[in-house]
């Protein structure tokens, strides 16, 4: 993707900022970042800690992409947060109007060859065990109409250097913010199909279970049967559905 001169600038200088800060809170591991493609794609991470959003972008801006980041329209209205997200041309979504326009300008962003980061789940997981929860079909809608690879990434660790409700990052002892990068999610079958609910939600089904698996190797243990549904406070497991694809009943969809 061509980037002006100027917002180049403005990224150097928010990754001299930032990079530093992150790793003087903590040590970080990599793993699979050469599973990021050189064109345009859509990063599919899972939600567990309010910096996020900062070491996914040091990872992907690390590797030499721009790191565009579809965001709650809330945060434009903060003070100066509202002002570097526009300025930086972070992607504001508004939930009451539908994100509409903001698939809109996601879209733009991928047909010039960048990079789109999205946490599907919405917001922070609230799975008790902050394993990745049923996502929205927002990141679903985007990559079977735009065509462009979805890359799955997992990460560990972050929560304990944040964790949910801390309002401030725990400095001692020092943590290690793991991230682990997946191969493509498997998602051609599904792209010649309309964008029936039923389509939709098996491939978002199908990218959450790929973040799963790459957290399940992070962890070094299996996810549990099900996925947490926000909606009902409770892990549902899928029963007798079949996937649109033609690849039978997925793993834990709702």
């Amino acid at each position: 993707m061509t980037e002006s001169a100027g917002l180049r600038a403005g990224y150097f200088a928010a990754a001299a900022a930032v990079r530093p800060t992150l790793n003087a809170l903590m040590a970080k591991e990599w793993q699979g970042t050469e599973n990021l493609p050189e064109g345009g794609f859509i990063l599919c991470a899972n939600h567990v800690s309010n910096l996020d959003p900062l070491a996914v972008g040091h990872l992907v801006y690390s590797q030499g992409h721009l790191p565009y980041f579809l965001a709650k329209a809330e945060l434009f209205q903060l003070p100066v947060v509202g002002g570097l997200l526009t300025r930086m041309r972070q992607i504001p979504v508004d939930r009451a109007r539908g994100g509409n326009e903001s698939l809109l300008a996601a879209n733009q962003v991928l047909a010039d060859g960048g990079a789109i980061i999205i946490y599907p789940e919405a917001t922070l997981t609230l799975d008790p065990d902050l394993w990745p929860m049923k996502a929205k079909t927002g990141a679903a809608r985007l990559a079977l109409k735009t065509g462009v690879p979805v890359i799955p990434l997992a990460q560990w660790g972050i929560h304990e250097v944040m964790p949910r409700q801390a309002k401030a990052p725990r400095l001692w002892p020092r943590r290690t913010a793991s991230a682990r990068i997946g191969t493509p999610v498997p998602l051609e079958d599904l792209r010649a199909s309309a964008l029936t609910r039923d389509v939709l939600d098996a491939a978002s089904e199908r990218i959450m279970s790929a973040i799963t698996g790459e957290l399940e190797a992070l962890r070094g243990e299996p996810a549990p049967e099900g996925r947490w549904n926000p909606r009902t406070a409770r892990r549902e497991l899928i029963s007798g559905r079949q996937d649109p694809g033609g690849s039978g009943t997925e793993r834990g969809a709702l």
